[in-house]
């Protein structure tokens, strides 16, 4: 048998490809399909909830008069906040988790049911808010990630 390094590569593999494994069980060298190795993966793989659906501390406010802050929670975890003011509002404030808090890749969602038309993005620390709105219209939403080397929230959606 020839060693690996004496091998031709592939460079794009099929399914019917097959790989060498030692078999435990039969004390042998054995041959097994991309296609079967890949059923094997995914009858045997295990994901944890955080990487299959990363999960969100929910958070709610419902402020009653223009000029609002709500501060979202300081868990280093993904937040998403609720936000349902009695009316539409002149101003509001949201302030993200303090930055030195914040963990890389760390995000907040935002749903707001009703127009807030100056908004502010407060970072709470943070180097800057990217492309953070300024208004909100009635049921709108936004998404940021934070960013550890940069110091910086970016909005993504």
């Amino acid at each position: 048998m020839s060693t690996i390094n004496q091998l031709n590569a592939v460079d794009t593999p099929s399914g019917s490809d097959l790989l060498v494994i030692y078999s435990q069980q039969n004390g042998d060298s054995r041959k097994i399909s991309l296609s079967n190795f890949l059923v094997w993966i995914q009858d045997n793989i295990v994901l944890s909830s955080s990487s299959a659906f990363p999960e969100y501390i929910t958070q709610y406010s419902a402020p009653s008069a223009t000029g609002f802050t709500v501060t979202l929670t300081d868990t280093q975890t993904n937040g998403w906040l609720i936000l349902t003011p009695t009316a539409g509002f002149a101003a509001g404030t949201i302030k993200l988790p303090l930055a030195s808090n914040t963990l890389d890749k760390q995000e907040a969602i935002v749903n707001c049911t009703q127009a807030v038309t100056t908004l502010t993005i407060d970072g709470n620390g943070a180097t800057a808010v990217t492309g953070a709105p300024t208004t909100l219209a009635a049921n709108a939403n936004f998404r940021l990630k934070y960013d550890k080397a940069t110091s910086s929230w970016y909005r993504i959606g």
